[in-house]
């Protein structure tokens, strides 16, 4: 039996038979044999069978014993997960077949992307989250399912910021089980009646997926709890993990079912999704992803304690645009980017963001909003003001303090109650005249220690009430039933000061919702007694550790810990004056009122949009298997560098010249040994030889240690510390780039260095002839940048008047003349050739770092009589103002090898001076 698998938008087709699965190597040795792809294709070939092998080894259509066993034995290394069961859920079924993305154009699916011709316009938006916006329920009687729009989730109203010609489309779970023989009747049904996409996730992967990993340990992880202990919180458990990936998959494949790549922005939400840029990435190189995290994100010192930390770090880099409520979760995700995975960020005309392998992924921060609109329509429902007045008859002549939550450990509510027992300790005149009503939401997750704050809630309430309390005064009022939102809405109208005390929360709506419920309407103020056009007040107090709180200037902020301050917060909030109450209720509803859901759900997608302008102008190459996939982006006409093709470029040119970098390029980086090896001599000499050839060494090192590892090659030219120093050949002098030069300016520089090393563990300085470099690459990252720029601004002020410049580069601080760069080097040595009437028709320049770019840029504009063939080489696949690309040193020198290789003259002799030493340098190089 075999099985036929359609890549996605390819004609690439790949026939398995059973029991004859190819291995990964196997692809790689079938990829490198064909012969007619040029070697783009053949990228956008690998990544379509790499995406192949990804579905084959998690979940696929053409599941069977001997792909589950050959995926168990394979993905440990091919997809960097843990060992384990992955395959053991049944995969999803396919309940959308057939989906129209536009009008009149229909599209069959086989495990790939629904796709939509590009000449057609079409605007939709794809909403993933953890749940659909849809309340289901099952007649056991009747056996039919009934299906409703659920009014309270919030992303159900983000289309009220789109056009109303954009198509929203919902990607999700249900609330509820539904047996697989109905699976795929609902998912049509839902489909055709809410322009939803339900993900079936089995029973038991649901459970470890949400009620295991998610809200065992990322939801406490995420709100700074660690495990310390078995009995405080769930420790890392590599099961739940990999059910984790699995659903994650599952949730990828039904997007891929209904989206058309090139047209679809794909809007994902929150913590349970986190690894869905990853698989949606692989798929469509150029998907138009965003992400917005609802739940905070830890500092560094917590973040880093996950196992799994730079795999959801790279997978949050997938998207296009990532958004988070406040600065702080923002800082933190920054912060966590350049301490694990070494990646800086800038802001770029006030939009934040990260290169990542040649894209910038954008940083958002804003707070989302209220649905405004549906809290008005319940305020002017009767049963509202039927309410409120019952309320205010059942409180008459005591102030009410309300507080909303959920059953939750981080929600504060013991510690809230904490507070009420300590204000009428300290204010007996309070006691029967105040009157805190907590209402309880139901828990959104099981657990003990969802038992134990019950408990605790309970048991606190119960002393309260006993010890202050009387005949017809009960200071709490506990409320643990599910209330209709008319019931919320009049309590919130009701409630003198609104309190929420939350130890850690992502946003929390509920003072957005107190305000707007206190801004009333006209028909709840008259069931409330209020004068048409009375100003309105409202009174707040918020914990400053909830992503609300900024965007509350108004509020009195505290620290839910400190239960004496929050007694005495919520005694001045009682005691404020009408009028002050008035001016910052009326602050925060012009905040709240026009920052509301739809206005958040537009502000993200019109940025989403301009992260992604930029897709269709560049070349994307997969990188990496498993979770560490990432896109590289990179300019259409950057390629490799044939060796075939330059030798016969070099063959047929008769004045040459070639500039290389050192470390980085003739040898690797990580060496420790910078000593350049007989291989690198021996090539040098042979190129130097031929009279024809003009070669240069352009490094950022001294001179010194140059000349004597070049001491070989005598016809080599040399400049060091980045130009300061030139020689054309051993025989000749050191030549300065720029005469008159002094180095006064040292005394300035170096005591302020000295400042900021001895301040700065790990830092230190490289003192070079004509520069001082200012190394912090051992250094703590955050601490290391700040003091860089700290730095950078001091050296600048102190060294305003003297002939130097003063740059920033990769964690170092670097102050140079004036005029002194490898560009400068390049472009000297063109022109002196030129002026001797041997202007070069043929140029290599081969580098691997910033510095090197100017040369590329350089050569590119040389002042010569002739049309030279430029060759602009970087080492590694990176953005570059270079044209080409080698791999790494190796490659650099197999390309030199060859160049040496077609020199019209051949060295006399191979015998070189080493150190001193007479050594026989061989010719052959065998790899």
């Amino acid at each position: 039996m075999h099985f036929l698998h359609r890549c996605s938008s390819s004609s690439v087709f790949c026939v398995i038979g059973e029991g004859n699965f190819c291995s990964v190597a196997s692809l790689h040795r079938l990829l490198i044999k064909v012969p007619p792809l040029d070697r783009f294709q053949t990228s956008e070939l690998a990544l379509k069978l790499s995406g192949l092998l990804w579905e084959l080894c998690l979940i696929s259509d053409i599941y069977s014993p001997a792909l589950s066993g050959m995926a168990s034995r394979s993905y440990t290394s091919f997809l960097d997960l843990a060992t384990g069961g992955l395959l053991d859920y049944p995969p999803t079924p396919r309940g959308l077949p057939r989906v129209m993305t536009v009008p009149g154009v229909v599209r069959e699916s086989n495990g790939g992307a629904l796709e939509s011709p590009s000449s057609i316009h079409h605007d939709r938006k794809i909403i993933v989250a953890n749940f659909l916006p849809i309340n289901g329920r099952k007649d056991t009687e009747m056996g039919k399912w009934s299906f409703s729009l659920d009014d309270d989730s919030l992303l159900l109203h983000v289309k009220e910021g789109f056009t109303a010609e954009t198509e929203v489309l919902y990607v999700g779970s249900l609330k509820v089980d539904v047996d697989v023989d109905e699976q795929e009747e609902v998912s049509q049904r839902l489909l055709e009646e809410f322009k939803c996409v339900p993900t079936f996730l089995p029973p038991d992967l649901q459970r470890k997926f949400y009620h295991g990993f998610c809200k065992q340990y990322l939801w406490p992880l995420f709100h700074y709890m660690l495990p310390m202990s078995p009995d405080h919180g769930s420790r890392f458990d590599r099961t739940l993990w990999q059910a984790y990936v699995s659903a994650n998959k599952l949730f990828a494949d039904k997007v891929v079912e209904v989206s058309s790549p090139e047209e679809d922005f794909v809007w994902v939400h929150d913590y349970h999704l986190l690894l869905l840029p990853t698989f949606l990435r692989r798929r469509f190189p150029r998907a138009k992803l965003g992400f917005f995290l609802h739940s905070p994100f830890p500092s560094s010192e917590i973040y880093s304690t996950l196992p799994v930390r730079d795999e959801i770090l790279k997978a949050f880099l997938n998207s296009d645009l990532i958004g988070f409520h406040t600065f702080d979760y923002a800082r933190h995700f920054l912060s966590c980017c350049s301490r694990m995975l070494g990646l800086d960020y800038a802001s770029k005309r006030g939009h934040l963001g990260i290169d990542y392998y040649g894209r910038t992924v954008y940083v958002k921060i804003l707070a989302v909003g209220i649905h405004l609109h549906r809290l008005e329509s319940a305020l002017n429902q009767p049963s509202a003001s039927l309410k409120v007045k019952g309320i205010q008859k059942q409180f008459e002549g005591r102030k009410m303090i309300l507080g909303v939550d959920d059953m939750d450990i981080f929600k504060g509510i013991s510690l809230k109650l904490l507070a009420m027992e300590q204000l009428l300790f300290q204010h007996p005149e309070m006691r029967g005249k105040v009157v805190l009503v907590q209402i309880v939401n139901p828990a959104r997750s099981t657990g003990k220690d969802v038992e134990e704050a019950k408990h605790e809630t309970y048991e606190t309430t119960r002393r309260i009430n006993e010890t202050y309390g009387d005949q017809g005064y009960q200071p709490v009022i506990l409320i643990d039933r599910p209330l209709p939102l008319f019931e919320k809405t009049a309590y919130y109208a009701a409630a003198e000061v609104c309190i929420v005390n939350a130890v850690r929360d992502g946003l929390n709506l509920i003072p957005y919702k107190y305000i707007v419920c206190r801004q009333g309407s006209p028909k709840l103020d008259e069931a409330m007694n209020i004068s048409p056009g009375s100003p309105h007040s409202s009174m707040l107090v918020v914990s400053e550790f909830i992503g609300c709180s900024p965007s509350l200037s108004g509020a009195i902020r505290v620290n839910p810990w400190n239960i004496d301050a929050v007694a005495e917060a919520l005694n001045q909030a009682i005691k404020m004056p009408d009028i002050e109450k008035q001016l910052r209720h009326e602050k925060h509803y012009r905040y709240v009122s026009s920052h509301d859901v739809a206005y958040w759900a537009r502000s993200f997608m019109l940025d989403l949009e301009r992260a992604c302008k930029d897709h269709y102008t560049k070349r994307y190459w997969g990188m990496g298997f498993g979770l560490g996939f990432r896109v590289l982006a990179l300019s259409p006409s950057f390629r490799k560098l044939s060796v075939e093709f330059i030798v016969s470029v070099y063959k047929r040119t008769s004045r040459r010249a070639i500039f290389l970098d050192y470390d980085g390029t003739l040898v690797p980086k990580s060496a420790i040994n910078k000593t350049p090896c007989l291989e690198v001599i021996s090539l040098l000499n042979s190129l130097c030889d031929d009279p024809n050839n003009t070669v240069f060494i352009v490094s950022g090192r001294g001179r010194l240690p140059l000349d004597e590892w070049f001491a070989p090659c005598g016809k080599l030219g040399i400049a060091a510390e980045h130009g300061y120093f030139v020689r054309w050949n051993r025989s000749l002098n050191w030549e300065t780039g720029l005469v008159g030069v002094d180095n006064d300016w040292k005394k300035i520089a170096e005591p302020v260095m000295r400042l900021y090393t001895e301040t700065t563990d790990g830092s230190y300085i490289d003192a070079k002839e004509s520069a001082l470099v200012w190394h912090h690459q051992d250094s703590d990252p955050d601490f290391g940048s700040c003091q860089a720029k700290e730095l950078l601004d001091h050296l600048e002020s102190v060294l305003s008047n003297e002939p130097v410049a003063v740059t920033r580069g990769h964690q170092i601080v670097e102050v140079k003349p004036q005029g002194v760069s490898k560009g400068v080097v390049a472009e000297k040595v063109i022109s002196t050739l030129s002026n001797d009437g041997k202007a070069p028709d043929f140029i290599l320049c081969i580098g691997d770092d910033k510095s090197d770019e100017e040369m590329f840029e350089s050569i590119s504009v040389g002042p010569t009589s002739v049309m030279p063939e430029i060759f602009a080489c970087t080492v590694g696949q990176k953005p570059s103002k270079a044209k080409y690309y080698l791999n790494d040193t190796g490659h650099v020198l197999q390309l030199l090898e060859g160049l040496a290789s077609a020199t019209t003259v051949k060295p006399e002799t191979n015998t070189a001076q080493v150190r001193g030493l007479s050594v026989h340098i061989p010719v052959s190089f065998e790899r």
